[in-house]
């Protein structure tokens, strides 16, 4: 009897739609939750808002949710950091859950930290771990800290909702199982959609910019391609492969390459199934955005170099020397198969 009356603890998950669909992340997140419920035996909540969604929201229930709460409105075509605040006040006063978990993207780093304030609860960010304590059932938080040398891992004891934002690529997406959950269409009240903030337009980067955190494919460059123009090498190459170009810290701060190439701590987490470092050290900081790559090579001079410790294939040599010739060999390939 005491167990049918146990209040279940729930974890909400806050999605993000753009163009009409469900970022993948979220999918991430949701098996992360899954797992976690299982472990406080709770039940996972997905929360979206959106002013058009072009899927069903079934495969949620594939990657582990059990309810979808789904606001829809013409007046979220453009985020607004106020509004989306006050949905997930608003939805958290009537679905009260135990942990909140968001993607670190723009609009979560945005909104969810506001959220935070508001409730007098702790938030960390960009963790890259998460698990349940088993003696206390508290949600054990992970991230890089002190410039990504320690990995910390913190804790909200008092306070709640236990909350955190992930990277997308953080978690694998989970497989699908056939599984179905509950749906609930979400009024809310007109308070919510009212603001101070008036969006006037957005602009994409560019008009041929494609996520890297997308690609199956991301090549690497650091500082040992000693100047920008050598980028081009990397261009090349990622061309060939059907991949992306990626770059270090340093580089993006030494103006080489935009910061939306950046791969580590401070720039975007990569989960390829193939990523290439050349001239890339392999400092903790970079290291943490690429080592969940399915198979990774490392091109150095440097045998001691950080990046061959956690390299599928280590290729101690010039990069100048060795990319060219991979170029060659992907270029005869190429020609020979047409």
């Amino acid at each position: 009897m005491e167990k049918e009356n146990r209040v279940i603890p729930r974890i909400l998950v806050i999605s993000e739609v753009k163009k009409n669909h469900i970022l993948p992340v979220t999918f991430e997140l949701a098996g992360k939750a899954a797992e976690l419920a299982r472990k406080i035996e709770g039940a996972v909540d997905v929360l979206l808002f959106y002013d058009r969604l072009d899927e069903p929201v079934d495969s949620l229930f594939q990657a582990g949710a059990d309810r979808a709460l789904l606001v829809e409105d013409s007046r979220l075509g453009l985020f607004n950091q106020e509004i989306a605040v006050k949905i997930g006040l608003e939805v958290l006063r009537r679905y009260p859950a135990q942990i909140v978990l968001a993607a670190a993207t723009t609009s979560g780093r945005t909104f969810l930290p506001a959220m935070a304030a508001i409730l007098h609860t702790g938030l960390t960010a960009d963790c890259t771990g998460l698990d349940i304590e088993p003696e206390t059932g508290l949600l054990l938080q992970t991230r890089p800290a002190i410039g990504g040398n320690v990995m910390a891992t913190i804790k909200t004891p008092t306070h709640r909702p236990q909350m955190a934002t992930v990277r997308p690529r953080t978690f694998p997406k989970p497989v699908p199982v056939q599984r179905k959950g509950a749906v609930e269409q979400l009024e809310l009240p007109e308070s919510c959609f009212s603001s101070k903030i008036v969006p006037l337009s957005h602009e994409r980067i560019s008009d041929d910019y494609t996520n890297i955190q997308d690609l199956d494919v991301v090549v690497t460059g650091g500082k040992g391609l000693k100047k920008p123009e050598n980028f081009a090498l990397l261009e090349k190459l990622a061309k060939l492969l059907g991949g992306g170009v990626g770059a270090t810290r340093p580089t993006v701060e030494a103006k080489w390459i935009d910061y939306p190439h950046q791969v580590g701590l401070s720039g975007k987490v990569v989960s390829p199934k193939f990523y290439l470092a050349a001239g890339v050290s392999g400092a903790v900081q970079h290291l943490a955005g690429m080592q969940t790559a399915e198979f990774i090579v490392a091109i150095n001079k440097d045998p001691e170099a950080g990046i061959f410790k956690i390299a599928d294939i280590g290729l101690c040599g010039d990069l100048f020397e060795i990319l060219p010739e991979l170029i060659a060999a992907l270029e005869k390939e190429r020609g020979e198969g047409r």
